[in-house]
């Protein structure tokens, strides 16, 4: 079908520029990408403020901008400029969902595109119009630079047109964004990618289909006059925030009068991650026996990249913020590799197969009436008995290829490299005496099935992965008797009977698993099987209140099942309601009802004299809280600008995004079964993130003069600051000109 717009573009060429023209361009270019946030995609989706690019501006303010670029109806033509688009967009960013490829990707988009769209008869354009798109100059710069010329923008006028550009269609400018600035950790790509190259094929069909484009600016103008009415919005939000922080802070200031100074050793201590729903399942383990546990960021300090020896794969298992240091060999602990290797190939050898067959252009029918009665079963039996299906689905995996265990290599991190990680880490989070027998690291991840946003549910601090590597590789290092030597020359002196194992906690059904196989020694055996058996009692208890959150009853049962269906849109919360981030010793917290809502980082400012373990939390673990605060907060005010819609009606694209329906923008946000408990009631609680700090106010004081980061997120009103100040153990809050008041 031929679209409705006739073009007919006379060739135009835009002049030569000299460099002070071609820099004024560059500038505007920069520019206009300053408002887009990153996008990840499926396979390591990351929590992102969408107005990151506005977080230079004071909260009300940038909530303004936002409604004004992102939250307008926007003008038909625009729209239909949109929809030519991402046509071109869904099949350049195919990553292997696509039965017939785009051609010539390896180009670029903008070279693939200028070669491949004189063929596209979804356009109706003339002789001149053909002729026009042919001479179209090499760089995608000077093409940008000719559309400018076409469409009559002003040179004052182009940054503004060109942010315009962008935020019309934002998501997939978004996942742009992640490819050019963000995925240095990853694999080249083969298809390459740059912002110019974006702007250069919005502006060409842009030119095609609204030559009148510059209404654009006209129209922004008016959207700006709407967005004045966020202000009713951000008053809610305060009385929100105020609703939740004055009961919080008096208790916490309550208990500061009661914390412990010679703590009795526990029978084990376990580090979790410092995610909002470690800190329940902490509060149900801590009340079955001698525990004390800590929590610290998911990738325990060490940034690393993980290569599965058997599969091949490869993956950064650390916060988007760092860059992997050190390459990790992840390898079966049985010396018969080569079997792992062949089951493994057995079963992908079946799933290609599969897939061949069923997208082919002729085999799906014959696909159907051999396989149609067989497939009826099983999708009946995965709706109607998600739990057997399960098993069986295991069972036949297993007959392919054997579950083994799998343990990590530390060759490529030195032993001074070894003592460095293990020093900040037990500093970090105050962990230097009083070691108990057991110390468990405990990674976490999540488990659901038919859910593109699955990766969302494992932890951010692992870029979007499972925890236990991280978990291994600390507790490897911390059982290494040449660095338990170096401890002690720093005054950490842990008793030769202290073991460290990892583990990790399903979020979804609440299970954990010891990798106790891991474990030379047999005397600790007993210890293990006590610590499991009272995992068990905690995850009853905690499934039993997070089936209660999600209005059901059932417990650990109900859990289990719900990680196990495939029509589940709500197989958990995952991090909804967050409202705090506690930077504190456990004690300050232990006795208080925090309702799964606060990221729990261990702290003792008696160990960091210098600060630099705060400065490290504040400027890394914090940061990554208030992107996902924020996610959370605007996927909750606007599902559709800034969230990701309802799972009922998603699509997913190329593998790497949703669409909803069959050409929509990338949705770049939560989907609406996350912050929502009906299509009309939220369950999250819009309100930014309160951090709370239990240290001396000058400390925290020192630490953001140097931080611009911290300036900006306290000072523009993105985070609040609290203190709770060991002399005299009173709250006091930062306000946004970086001073503290008393509160209450």
């Amino acid at each position: 079908m031929k679209s409705v717009f006739k073009t007919s573009i006379k060739p135009l060429k835009a002049a030569n520029m000299n460099k002070e023209e071609q820099s004024q361009l560059s500038d505007a270019i920069k520019a206009s990408w300053k408002t887009i946030a990153p996008f990840w995609p499926l396979k390591n989706l990351i929590a992102v403020n969408p107005l990151q690019g506005f977080e230079g501006l004071p909260f009300e303010e940038a909530l303004e901008q936002g409604s004004a670029y992102f939250q307008q109806l926007l003008p038909k033509k625009m729209e239909a400029v949109n929809r030519e688009s991402i046509k071109w967009l869904q099949a350049f960013f195919d990553d292997g969902q696509a039965t017939i490829k785009m051609p010539l990707r390896a180009n670029g988009f903008y070279a693939a595109y200028k070669e491949l769209v004189i063929f596209d008869k979804s356009i109706g354009f003339d002789k001149n119009t053909k002729k026009w798109l042919k001479s179209l100059p090499e760089s995608p710069e000077a093409a940008i630079a000719e559309c400018l010329l076409k469409l009559s923008i002003a040179k004052e006028e182009r940054a503004e047109f060109l942010t315009l550009i962008l935020t019309t269609l934002p998501g997939w400018a978004a996942h742009i964004k992640y490819r050019t600035d963000w995925c240095e950790a990853e694999p080249q790509h083969p298809h390459a990618v740059t912002e110019a190259d974006y702007l250069a094929v919005r502006l060409i069909i842009t030119c095609l289909l609204w030559p009148d484009a510059k209404e654009l600016i006209k129209w922004h103008e008016k959207a700006k006059e709407k967005a004045k009415s966020v202000k009713n919005i951000v008053s809610n939000i305060e009385k929100s925030e105020e609703n939740y922080r004055a009961p919080l802070l008096k208790e916490l200031m309550e208990q500061a009068k009661y914390l412990k100074t010679n703590p009795k050793t526990p029978d084990a201590q376990l580090v979790f991650c410092i995610d909002v729903r470690s800190e329940p399942f902490r509060k149900s383990l801590e009340s079955t026996g001698s525990y004390e546990t800590y929590g610290f960021a998911g990738f325990f300090g060490v940034p690393i990249r993980v290569e599965d020896e058997t599969t091949g794969e490869s993956y950064a298992s650390c916060p988007v913020l760092l860059q992997p240091k050190h390459n990790i060999k992840e390898s079966p602990c049985s010396t018969d590799c080569k079997s792992d290797k062949a089951g493994y190939e057995r079963i992908s050898a079946g799933k290609r197969f599969y897939q061949s067959l069923k997208y082919n252009f002729t085999t799906p029918f014959a696909l159907v009436e051999t396989l149609g009665l067989a497939s009826g079963v099983w999708t009946a039996m995965r709706s109607f008995a998600p739990n057997l299906a399960e098993k069986l689905k295991i069972a036949a995996s297993n007959a392919l290829r054997k579950p083994v265990s799998k343990d990590v290599s530390l060759d490529n991190i030195t032993l001074e490299q070894q003592c460095g990680y293990a020093e900040g880490v037990l500093n970090a989070i105050g962990l230097t005496s009083n070691f108990a027998p057991l110390i468990v690291f405990c990674g976490h991840g999540s488990t659901t099935q038919n859910n593109a946003y699955a990766t969302a549910l494992d932890c951010g601090a692992c870029g979007g992965r499972h925890g236990a590597s991280n978990a291994k590789v600390l507790a490897k290092i911390m059982n290494n008797p040449k660095v338990r030597e170096y401890l002690a020359t720093k005054d950490i002196d842990i008793p030769l009977g202290t073991l460290f194992i990892a583990s990790e906690h399903n979020t979804t059904t609440d299970e954990v698993e010891i990798y106790a196989d891991l474990v030379n020694d047999l005397s600790y055996l007993g210890k293990i099987v006590s610590l499991k058996e009272d995992f068990e009692v905690a995850k009853e208890a905690n499934s039993q209140w997070r089936s209660a959150q999600m209005g059901v009853s059932g417990g650990s049962k109900e859990t289990l099942t719900r990680s196990k269906d495939w029509a589940q849109v709500r197989a958990e919360w995952g991090l909804a309601k967050n409202a705090a981030f506690i930077i504190a010793p456990r004690d300050l917290t232990r006795n208080i009802n925090l309702q799964g809502r606060s990221f729990l980082h261990s702290y003792d400012y008696k160990q960091d004299p210098n600060g630099a373990s705060l400065t490290a939390i504040l400027t890394a673990p914090m940061v990554v809280a208030e992107w996902i605060n924020t996610q959370y907060l605007f996927s909750t005010l606007d599902n559709i600008a800034y969230g990701g819609g309802s799972k009922v009606t998603k699509n997913i694209t190329g593998k790497i995004g949703i669409m909803q329906g069959n050409a929509s923008d990338l949705m770049h946000g939560l989907p609406l079964q996350s912050v929502y408990s009906s299509d009309t009631d939220s369950y999250h609680e819009a309100q930014r993130l309160m951090t709370v700090v239990y240290a001396p106010r000058k400390k925290i004081e020192t630490i953001i003069a140097e931080q611009e980061v911290l300036k900006k997120l306290f000072g523009n009103g993105w985070v609040q600051l609290a203190c709770i100040e060991p002399e005299d153990n009173k709250v006091y809050m930062l306000n946004r000109k970086l001073q503290w008041q008393k509160a209450g």
